[in-house]
């Protein structure tokens, strides 16, 4: 049976005028932007929307706690190093502040486990040197004495105190659940690839935090294949196949991809229909859909 659609001409209008998508950028500077990361609204996973800021040339990771600088994506390895700007490094000390994530970005994109967390200068009733000493680990052999004495930024540490104030190598759960405050130690720094610090000077460690991604498989390769790119509808959060023609699709771009539910933002709603009706000359062509007969019918004009 054949379906027909009537369109007011104003209403046809306001239709054809918004058909275009906007594209997904794929680069912020010289850093490339894949699935499942989007700077734009509606590209990349629904889970890291609103986490990444794309102010060029610079892409930031965005969390509760600030603004990081992205260094590097690592497609393959599923991993996103970031900077702390506001971070103490061995070349410098700033005011110390705790680094906070979202539930859902410690779900899908935490830290990763050779990510190290060095709690510095810290009093002897901090209580991860007491209830909760088993949160602070061995680091390739390296000691609080070696970093207050290596790097100059935090040997101000030992020279206030005229001795060596104790420190914790530990991970970011300990700083999710308890804020600097507590832990009672002034200052962290983060150190990136655990494996690499043996034999490695504090001065020419790796100063950052990587984090590791993981999300379920959506068939975006699927998507990716048939020229779109994976993403979401902005009002329903459900999946689509981002084309870069006039419409969108659940899973590919392409014939029999359409969804009433794969409109995304400017995406107009007449990409849905089969058939659909066009006001030529104040008057109204009533259209069969693809491959019917053409024009069934002329209604006189208004």
């Amino acid at each position: 049976m054949f379906l027909y659609v009537l369109l007011f001409p104003s209403l046809a209008t306001s239709l054809l005028t918004t058909t275009t998508t906007t594209p997904c950028r794929s680069f912020c500077g010289t850093i490339p932007i894949n699935y499942p990361f989007g700077i734009d609204d509606g590209c990349g996973a629904i889970q890291l929307r609103h986490t990444l800021n794309c102010t060029s040339p610079d892409l930031f990771f965005l969390t509760p706690s600030g603004s990081y600088k992205v260094q590097h994506i690592d497609y393959l390895k599923s991993t996103l190093t970031i900077y702390d700007p506001s971070m103490s490094t061995c070349s410098i000390l700033q005011p110390h502040h705790d680094f906070l994530m979202t539930d859902i970005q410690t779900a899908v994109i935490p830290p990763s486990s050779d990510t190290v967390f060095a709690l510095l200068n810290c009093s002897v009733d901090s209580p991860v040197l007491n209830h909760y000493r088993s949160l602070c680990f061995n680091v390739s052999s390296h000691s609080c004495d070696e970093l207050y004495a290596s790097c100059n930024a935090f040997r101000v540490f030992r020279l206030l105190t005229n001795s060596t104030p104790p420190c914790c190598f530990t991970g970011y759960d300990t700083v999710r659940y308890m804020s600097m405050n507590i832990l009672d130690c002034s200052h962290y720094t983060t150190v990136v690839d655990a494996d690499g610090m043996r034999g490695v000077s504090p001065l020419d460690w790796v100063y950052g935090i990587k984090l590791s991604y993981g999300l379920p498989d959506r068939g975006c390769d699927r998507c990716s294949a048939s020229g779109g790119t994976c993403g979401f509808d902005t009002e329903t959060e459900g999946m689509l196949c981002l084309c870069s023609g006039s419409s969108n699709g659940t899973r590919q771009c392409g014939a029999g991809s359409f969804t009433a539910g794969g409109v995304r933002r400017g995406c107009s709603m007449l990409t849905l229909f089969i058939g659909f009706t066009l006001s030529i000359g104040g008057g109204f062509m009533l259209l069969r859909p693809a491959g019917g007969p053409g024009v069934s019918s002329f209604i006189g004009s208004l």
